[in-house]
């Protein structure tokens, strides 16, 4: 029998507008958006009277059960998808990455076979090169052809691990507009944060606030230009995660001022706390904030991207989830290099944004739902299947209330990690009720969750979104030499 599920009561809101409607759900898919719907009898209903309803937020970066620096996150995709749909998210959007010599091919097939049984919501996967060669071009062409993942990610840092050096960044953007792929970058100048990083252990300054003194905002900025500037001169676009400061923001605003076709994603923990912890007289406290690139001290950081986001400078929100308990991060006791860096953020990305953002006067609820969800969905090439509340789309939705506030702590919250980087915030939008997959999963403070219930969804290449302006620069920007009688006169010899 088919499952009908009805949300009632309550104010729609997309991207581009909000309006009274019920939303009416039939197997996974939104059948009808209206008012006085005709439902089958039996159907489930859910009570939105008073409140918004919202398509659910998707993450655009996660890292679930990833091994990183001799140890694995300990947010795994069962538990994981559980805070991110306790938290009004629906889908995630993880990272496939191989170690040098490994077949990107492989990387994803494993990531599969680990999210696959575990996740309680929808999932895709973004792809890491990690190293370059023919091999490494012939997978990333069955990745996006037949792999329905259309996303690479580069590293600028993490120097003799995942750092891959420009000439081969180069490679890597051609073969994704050679595919109608994307490619990602974390950008930081990984030469200077190695030679920085030494300094600061030979001046005795061991801490976590050594991590943030070798990787000021001009490391991030200059390797946020250069990645632009290579993409540019290829006319292949670009798509920079974790934007951490306003000086990275400033270079993605204004190459985008200039046509460029790049896109900026700032994360939870940048648009809702600073770098200050990491000064913190308890090491375990600064040590749970070491992350890369890092929080910035600058108390005026997140309001700017934020401001950002507002604008339309910057575009999708996602939260580099990577979460290492104390006890791990105490591998860097006296060595903050070794210290796994991340931190938690996929069931507060929502709240934190609509507190900072729409409770602040600086978002709409439409712009809010653009930069969580539906802007992803079209760089990404999911939507409207994703990102959108009408017939035809996916049934994935909150019931969100803006009035509500609650206060984040680590002891109320669905994740594994033992700390919480918003601990003790106060944040106004709440929600009341996710449904994944025309199901509920969460509601009101309960998890309804079924361990692999969730699908791998597959993104084809060549976004619109990201591609139509691509072709256009390729007619419009096509050199052309100029005609004239080849040259007879004296040449001197050497």
């Amino acid at each position: 029998m088919p499952h009908h599920l009805l949300v009632k009561g309550g104010t729609v809101v997309n991207d581009d507008r909000s309006f009274r409607a019920d939303v009416h759900c039939e197997d996974g898919i939104i059948k009808q958006v209206g008012l006085d719907l005709a439902v089958p009898e039996g159907t489930e209903v859910v009570d939105a009277t008073g409140k918004l309803v919202l398509p659910g937020g998707i993450d655009t970066h996660t890292h679930f059960q990833l091994p990183f620096m001799g140890t694995v996150s300990v947010d795994d995709f069962f538990i994981g998808t559980q805070a991110a749909v306790a938290g009004g998210t629906t889908m995630i959007m993880d990272f496939a990455i191989g170690m040098a010599g490994e077949s990107p091919l492989a990387a994803v097939e494993k990531w599969r076979g680990w999210a696959d049984e575990k996740v309680v919501c929808d999932y895709s996967l973004h792809c890491a090169i990690t190293w370059w060669d023919e091999s490494v071009a012939r997978d990333m062409a069955v990745i996006a052809g037949e792999k329905g993942i259309n996303s690479f990610k580069v590293f600028m840092a993490y120097k003799n691990v995942f750092q891959l050096p420009d000439d081969k960044i180069v490679h890597v953007l051609k073969h994704c507009k050679s595919i109608g792929a994307i490619m990602q970058v974390h950008a930081e100048n990984g030469d200077i944060i190695d030679e920085q990083s030494r300094r600061m252990i030979d001046l005795g300054i061991t801490g976590p606030e050594g991590h943030v003194m070798c990787r000021p905002e001009e490391v991030e900025a200059e390797a946020t230009n250069r990645a632009i500037m290579l993409a540019n001169q290829l006319n292949s676009p670009l798509y920079v995660v974790h934007v951490m400061s306003k000086s990275a923001a400033d270079r993605i605003s204004e190459a985008r001022r200039r046509g460029c076709v790049v896109f900026g994603e700032p994360i939870a923990a940048g648009l809702g706390t600073t770098g200050h912890h990491c000064w913190h007289h308890d090491w375990r406290h600064a040590a749970a904030y070491v992350m890369g690139p890092p929080l910035r001290n600058d108390d005026s950081t997140p309001g700017y991207l934020m401001h950002m986001l507002a604008n339309g400078d910057l575009q999708a929100t996602g939260t580099d989830n990577c979460t290492f308990n104390a006890d791990q991060k105490a591998l860097g006791k006296d060595d903050f290099r070794k210290i796994p860096n991340g931190v938690n953020g996929v069931e507060d990305r929502m709240s934190i944004i609509w507190e900072k953002g729409v409770h602040a006067g600086i978002l709409s609820p439409s712009q809010f739902v653009a930069a969580t969800s539906s802007n992803a969905a079209r760089i990404f090439n999911m939507y409207p299947r994703k990102g959108r509340i009408e017939a035809g789309s996916d049934a994935d939705l909150v019931v969100w209330d803006a009035e509500a506030s609650r206060t984040i702590s680590a002891k109320t919250h669905h994740h594994a990690v033992d700390f919480n980087i918003f601990e003790g915030m106060t944040v106004h939008g709440v929600p009341l009720v996710t449904i994944s997959r025309g199901k509920v999963v969460y509601a009101h403070g309960k998890l309804m969750t079924v361990k692999g219930a969730g699908r791998f969804i597959p993104r084809g290449a060549y976004s619109d979104f990201v591609y139509e302006k691509i072709r256009v620069r390729d007619r419009a920007n096509l050199p052309v030499g100029v005609k004239r009688e080849p040259y007879s006169g004296p040449v001197i010899k050497l």
